[in-house]
């Protein structure tokens, strides 16, 4: 399961590999995949300090079809923000394109401010391979985008890719930089397809979905330090050092009463499965809970996408429930209040456990 440790922010960028955002020429053969790997520690994948900020559009890419066990909650009140956990429901893909070739997709909207320039850009995705069909994972590193009123573009993992097999599940996460193509695409609707995952019904139940975090420039906005982080580890039930996530970043500097928000994407949260929290403390001592109206603090990862406890953006579709899939930001304020040089992030599991994938962090800056 996940392990605490200490990793301290640094200043700059981290250099990542390149983008394939093409479909490779006919009869061309295949580079080789990014490497797996049944852990990877959370590491800064980016950082700068700028006028500006982060946005995000995200959805999950299964829901449920119909109800497995008598007790559950019809789907369709599921759908609507009802409770349920996957494992008590048919999964099944969702698909909103009229592409025959593809068997799942969802779109999102992305905000990014008119007049805004995009500086940097990833779009992560994931999910369980193993459920009442078990899928290969030849394809975890690889699934097709298309930008607002654009077509597919195949885009490939360039980086190591999280996979690990955990207590009935095959669970992955991937990752590519996509700034280029979010710099031509720009704001409204993206859709992302053929994410590698399994349908049907079990004991774990199905999970699945994406996220993609952009980092922008605009003049009138405040200046902001923004940070994204990534890994792929597992949060066991429980307390203590083996069953969370502990994440340092460090040289915020951000003033009293300064204002921020934190990003989060995790897989196979229950939506009433209690026992999973985040906490985050300043350098100062100060420890806030982080909750919202949609996230309660001992539940926080109960498979919503929401912005400040509410629905973030235009989704298609748009469950409430997204059953083991969550993508929320959160109010970072209170813990700023009396500023900060630093924020420990500490992250524990529900009682049966799930994944932690992504952390994404605004703060304002000093002038």
């Amino acid at each position: 399961m996940g392990s605490s440790r200490r990793i301290l922010g640094t200043l700059g960028i981290l250099s990542c590999l390149a983008l394939s955002a093409t479909v490779p020429a006919a009869g061309a053969e295949a580079p080789p995949g990014p490497k797996e790997a049944p852990q990877v520690p959370f590491t800064q994948r980016y950082q700068a300090v700028q006028h500006g900020g982060l946005v995000r559009a995200s959805n999950s890419s299964i829901g449920c079809r119909k109800e497995a066990v008598p007790d559950a909650a019809p789907c369709a009140e599921v759908k609507k923000g009802a409770v349920g956990v996957n494992s008590d429901y048919e999964m099944f893909y969702s698909e909103v394109d009229k592409d025959p070739d593809t068997y799942n997709s969802t779109r999102a909207e992305l905000k990014v401010p008119q007049g805004a320039k995009v500086s940097y850009a990833r779009l992560y995705w994931g999910g369980n391979l193993r459920v009442g069909e078990q899928k290969p994972p030849e394809d975890n590193g690889r699934v097709l985008v298309a930008e607002p009123g654009g077509a597919y573009k195949e885009v490939l993992a360039d980086t190591v890719i999280g996979h690990r097999t955990d207590e009935g599940s095959d669970a992955y996460q991937a990752s590519a930089d996509v700034t280029p193509l979010v710099r031509k695409g720009g704001a409204g609707m993206w859709t992302v397809a053929q994410l590698n995952i399994a349908m049907g019904r079990s004991e774990v139940g199905a999970w699945g979905g994406w996220t993609l975090v952009v980092a922008y420039e605009h003049p009138q906005e405040p200046l902001r330090r923004i940070s994204l982080w990534d890994g792929f580890e597992g949060l066991g039930a429980g307390a203590g050092e083996a069953a969370g996530e502990s994440i340092d970043i460090a040289g915020l500097d951000a003033p009293a009463g300064a204002s921020g928000k934190a990003g989060v994407v995790a897989y196979d949260g229950d939506r009433g499965t209690l026992g999973d929290s985040l906490t985050v403390t300043a350098d100062s001592g100060r420890r806030s809970d982080v909750s919202d109206e949609e996230n309660p603090f001992n539940d926080v990862m109960n498979s919503t996408i929401t912005e400040f406890g509410r629905p973030s953006s235009v989704r298609q579709p748009e469950h409430l429930n997204n059953l083991g899939y969550d993508a929320d930001v959160f109010d970072l304020s209170p813990a700023l209040s009396g500023g900060a040089r630093s924020l420990n992030f500490r992250f524990t599991g529900e009682s049966q456990g799930q994944f932690l994938g992504v952390l994404f962090v605004q703060t304002d800056a000093r002038r």
